[in-house]
């Protein structure tokens, strides 16, 4: 018989994860974001992220300067100098989301990348949920 001891074995099963209450941002949306705020000469003014009721599928989404400091419950994120703002509820609709830019032939700007959407409507600006 061996002096050590056995190891023991694991009967709890792993802990679920919770979904992540953040948003994330590509390089591409970085680097056109922090040149927006400077071409409007705010380089240290923050985005903010959000969503409203409305649109054709239920919510829009909102993305806009923000000259003000956060607020009580706005959680804020900053990605290579370039800070975003998202109030609390629209985190919760808003988790997982990745905002990229995209430049087509016809059209450029921040696109949403939201794993929570269920649908969306054809221009793209306004989404229902899972």
């Amino acid at each position: 018989m061996s002096d050590s001891q056995p190891e023991a074995l694991a009967t709890e099963a792993a802990p679920v994860e919770k979904k992540s209450l953040s948003v994330s941002l590509t390089p591409a949306a970085i680097d056109n974001a922090r040149a927006a705020l400077k071409k409007r000469g705010t380089p240290d003014a923050a985005l903010r992220l959000g969503i409203k009721g409305g649109g054709c599928s239920g919510f829009s989404y909102v993305i806009e300067f923000d000259d003000n400091p956060p607020r009580e419950r706005d959680r804020v994120f900053e990605f290579d100098g370039v800070k975003v703002v998202v109030d609390k509820k629209s985190l919760i609709y808003l988790a997982g989301t990745v905002l990229d830019f995209e430049k087509t032939m016809m059209k450029q700007g921040f696109k949403f990348r939201n794993p929570n959407e269920a649908s969306h409507c054809g221009c793209g600006t306004s989404f229902t949920v899972k």
